[in-house]
């Protein structure tokens, strides 16, 4: 199994508040979240995979933007990281009284 470098505890918080921010600012799509939240706890995929009780190949096409999750594994993911999983108002749906993209 490939060696991942843990972070420290500085970088740790430091990877914390830049996946917030950038999830804040609605900038950054799930998988890439799924990633970064890995990669904040300094975890393989196949690491990440046993803590969450999911399979490796799960965790790829999640990181890929192949999978098709339930909402219940966002939701166990995100936990910890306190996400959790809902509706959010698009950006560019925002302005729109109905919602809907012109």
């Amino acid at each position: 199994m490939p060696r991942v470098k843990r972070p420290s505890a500085d970088e740790r918080v430091a990877l914390r508040v830049a996946l917030n921010e950038d999830i804040a600012a609605g900038g950054l799509e799930w998988s890439q979240a799924v990633q970064r939240m890995r990669q904040a706890l300094g975890m393989t995929q196949a690491r990440f995979a046993q803590t969450f009780k999911v399979t490796r190949r799960l965790i790829v096409e999640l990181e890929a933007g192949t999978a098709n999750p339930t909402a219940e594994t966002l939701a166990k993911i995100g936990k910890p990281f306190g996400y959790q999983v809902g509706f959010v108002v698009r950006k560019e749906a925002a302005g729109s009284p109905s919602g809907e993209e012109d």
